[in-house]
């Protein structure tokens, strides 16, 4: 009789796990790996997502665009990537992890600076002092390659104090008062809410960054993520970016 029951059992506990963890398209779950800069953007689009989507959840994985890319080559499970520059992207694609890109925002540079102007930078050329001290992102990084750039178009260079492995580091090391002065994207200037202040400067038009995204071969939930990239590529979803201070494409 207890074999019976359990026999009786294991279907269902089977039936029961697969309907809570599964959904027309194989989950009820979308993974959506995203460059740091995109965080505050794709946190709002996520939450539109849920509210037009029943019972599904939208996960994020926010890093360094370049680090996002090697966890995809190397196995982790997702289902989109949201990358902050074609180079970075080209790792998953030249890996045939995924198809073409679509490139759905642009950003680019400006100096982040404390709001009381302490280390008195007010322009690029205030980086190259060795009394200035800068954080960047690290080269390998989209942000710091974008950095690189745009200090070769002025012929300047640099010593960073330290180097970062992605935007959102990059800046906290001037809201917490460690440097006088960083590069970042516009966006994470605007993010930031008033703890710093941005300096645009005109060498930062030699290094746009484009913004590529895709639905990844395998994707888990593969419905679903082209229904996520489709908002990200719509009307709705160039909105909320160039609130937040992305150009578009």
């Amino acid at each position: 009789m207890f074999r019976r029951l359990i026999a009786l059992a294991l279907p269902l506990a089977l039936a029961l796990t697969a309907c809570s963890s599964s959904g027309s398209d194989g989950g009820k779950t979308v993974t959506v790996f995203a460059a740091a800069s995109l965080t505050e953007t794709f946190t709002e689009l996520g939450r539109e997502f849920e509210k037009t989507h029943s019972g599904v959840e939208v996960r994020f994985n926010f890093g360094s665009s370049s680090t996002l890319a090697q966890q995809i080559v190397q196995g982790a499970p997702a289902d989109v990537f949201a990358s902050a520059s074609p180079a970075t992207m080209k790792t998953v694609t030249d890996a045939s992890l995924a198809g073409a890109p679509s490139t759905f925002a642009r950003n680019r540079l400006e100096i982040a600076v404390p709001v009381d102007g302490r280390g008195g930078v007010e322009t690029l050329a205030d980086l190259a002092d060795p009394k200035v001290k800068v954080a960047l992102c690290a080269e390998q990084v989209p942000c710091g390659a974008a950095a690189a750039k745009a200090l070769g178009e002025a012929g300047l260079k640099v010593v960073p104090v330290t180097l970062e492995q992605d935007v959102k580091a990059t800046l906290t090391k001037v809201t917490l008062g460690e440097v006088d002065a960083a590069l970042v994207y516009r966006t994470d200037v605007i993010a930031a809410g008033g703890e710093v202040k941005g300096i645009a400067f005109p060498e930062a038009g030699k290094a746009i960054n484009d913004y590529p995204i895709t639905v990844l071969d395998g994707a888990p939930s593969p419905a679903l993520a082209g229904e996520f990239t489709a908002l990200v590529l719509s009307e709705q979803g160039r909105n909320v970016l160039t609130e937040a201070g992305f150009d578009a494409p």
